[in-house]
């Protein structure tokens, strides 16, 4: 039981909480033990009077408009940029520390951006700012594996093509897809709704994810890049990456071309990945297998295979990434800095 009366467990309220990551979240606090003595689930007025289960017990949606973060020792943030951007600073300034899982802090210097794995020291003491910022979807991954390269070869450069499930749009992202593709095997020719995803993910893939910049880069493609720096710690880090959103339900995969500083022996590197917590590397015991999003296991494990070193250049390799974008990428990753923070009396 997570639930206790200890006056020294948090009081949490989760933002966002009838979104896809809202729910996992709340699943995940269950799963893995988090103790808390509060909780409290918060979203839209849409949303507001439902009816959510956490360990057996039922809570109303609270409304966000109006709501008293006063109570609240910690508040997950996963409602989306525009809802961070307004209720989070305000949320802070009522005595909360936020756990935000959108874009809208990432970057500014007085908020750290954690991947527990990679920078917990960063969640020894609370940030100026009152808010700690949850990465991207596909960042988190990544940089789990890129460490350990770094301080054994040193990274020249990092080439990444990445393939996003629909579940990265949320709930409404996985319902278009299934009515796209429900239209599409009715009608070939009719490509079904394309509000979330343009044009229809209906037996397609689009080459775009978030807003066009003026480099012809997206947002989401100059968000990997910015992260991928912070979270290491090397401000001169060269990632160039393509976002690709692809008609899989959940689970990001990636093709990562990383090329080193010096000649890299693919046993170790295949010893290093086995080595690091929480990731399953396919390849250990069978040359070039490989995890799918339908396949990998389990989904709070990083998943990896295809490791290839190359003959003509064995300083780069190439490495098939997997991981649940819902779980990795969002919820689990939330719920792990904040057992940091326990852990460490943060909180």
């Amino acid at each position: 039981m997570t639930l206790v009366t200890d006056p020294t467990a948090p009081r949490i309220a989760i933002v966002g909480a009838t979104g896809v990551v809202g729910t996992t979240l709340a699943g995940l606090i269950e799963d893995r033990g988090f103790r808390y003595r509060e909780v409290h689930l918060v979203a839209s007025a849409r949303s507001a009077g439902r009816t959510l289960t956490v360990e057996g017990r039922e809570y109303v949606v609270e409304d966000l408009e109006g709501f008293d973060f006063s109570n609240v020792d910690l508040a997950f943030f996963s409602a989306g940029g525009s809802i961070s951007e307004k209720y989070a600073p305000a949320a802070v300034e009522q005595g909360a520390l936020v756990i935000d899982n959108t874009s809208a802090f990432r970057m500014d210097p007085d908020t750290p951006l954690v991947v527990p794995q990679v920078n917990a020291h960063e969640l020894d003491k609370r940030p100026v700012s009152g808010i700690i910022a949850n990465p991207n979807c596909s960042t988190i991954p990544l940089v789990r594996l890129l460490q350990t390269v770094e301080r054994r070869w040193g990274i020249r450069q990092a080439v990444v093509s990445t393939y996003q499930a629909a579940s990265g749009q949320g709930n409404g992202g996985i319902t278009e897809l299934h009515e796209a593709t429900r239209a599409t095997l009715q009608d070939p020719d009719d490509p079904g709704p394309s509000e979330r995803f343009h044009p229809s993910l209906s037996f397609n893939v689009i080459p775009s994810i978030d807003r066009m910049l003026e480099s012809g880069f997206t947002f989401e493609e100059q968000k990997m890049l910015q992260e991928s720096r912070k979270i290491l710690g090397l401000p001169h880090l060269d990632v160039t990456t393509t976002c690709v959103r692809v008609p899989v339900i959940n689970s990001h995969s990636e093709a990562a071309w990383i090329e080193c500083q010096n000649v890299v022996d693919r046993e170790e590197l295949v010893r290093l990945l086995t080595e690091l917590p929480e990731v399953t590397v396919h390849d250990k015991d069978a040359h070039g297998a490989f995890p799918t999003p339908r396949t990998a296991g389990d989904p709070n494990h990083v998943h990896v295979g295809r490791i290839r070193v190359a003959p003509h250049n064995p300083r780069g390799f190439w490495l098939w990434i997997v991981a649940d974008n819902v779980r990795i990428g969002a919820a689990l990753n939330a719920l792990q800095i904040a057992e940091a923070l326990t852990d460490r009396g943060v909180v």
